[in-house]
């Protein structure tokens, strides 16, 4: 039973895979004796069971990408990290500390646990392993991003075709956004968007403004357009009740009795 692609290696749609009697998975179908891929995609070849991961709307990772995850396994000197990627991302305990880490007095899981969300940076890749992300220095940095452990906030996920547009240029769009709503943001090369502010309400309102740039992305003027509509919005939107002061009401006296 040939193969003619080896696992992990990109395929395009038409393209035969491997030959004989294998049990086919997700984005490939038989013809004749063929494995043939449906889709651009990653082979993945297990035992003999042949599938196509499709890397239509996934981030394929490139070095000195920031990007944002979730933790999804930890082991005794590294992490797994899901970065909305064929490949997930591999934080190494060398690369997660400024100083030599100590298997025996640095646990893990007290650095980071599964369901943790980082930002981080790519710093190694080349297909024959997954991408190596580093933590390393830049979260003390005057010129580099934030890295690390985000704490509170939301995640939303847009395609990472779009996020030249959600930056916008030299900064525009991302520094609209902020000016508006006063919410930190980070936003990951991956498609991932984190941001956190005051309340509730600022919050939607990054919401808002990253869908309507998600669904008029290959529209001209949309910054002007984005602007406009958070003035509009900041304009009418109240502000929140637990803000507000509340006076009590004046407390009557009682009337004097009249002397007889």
């Amino acid at each position: 039973m040939p193969v003619l692609i080896k696992d992990r290696s990109m395929v395009t749609p038409g393209e035969a895979i491997a030959e004989g009697e294998y049990t086919i998975g997700s984005n490939v179908y038989k013809k004749e004796k063929q494995i043939i891929s449906q889709v651009i995609g990653l082979v993945t070849i297990k035992d003999n069971h042949i599938s196509v991961v499709s890397l239509k709307g996934k981030y394929f990772p490139r070095v000195g990408d920031l990007v944002i995850g979730k933790v999804t396994d930890v082991s005794l000197s590294s992490w797994v990290v899901d970065i909305e990627s064929p490949y997930p991302g591999i934080i190494r305990s060398s690369s997660s500390l400024d100083r030599r880490f100590d298997p025996v007095r640095d646990q893990t899981r007290k650095i980071f646990d599964v369901g943790d969300i980082v930002v981080a940076k790519i710093f190694s890749f080349d297909r024959t392993r997954d991408p190596q992300l580093t933590l390393r220095n830049d979260n003390r940095s005057q010129s580099g991003p934030y890295l690390g452990k985000l704490t509170g906030g939301r995640v939303i996920k847009v395609s990472p075709s779009k996020i030249p547009r959600l930056i916008g240029r030299r900064g525009s769009m991302i520094s609209t956004i902020k000016q508006y709503t006063n919410c930190r943001m980070i936003v990951g090369q991956n498609g991932c968007v984190w941001f956190k502010g005051n309340n509730f309400e600022d919050e939607f309102l990054v919401l808002q403004a990253i869908e309507k740039i998600d669904r008029e992305a290959h529209t001209s003027g949309l910054t002007d357009r984005v602007k406009e509509f958070l003035e509009d919005k900041v304009k009418d939107r109240k502000p929140p009740t637990q803000n507000r002061k509340v006076e009590k009401p004046a407390e009557k006296k009682p009337a004097e009795e009249k002397k007889a």
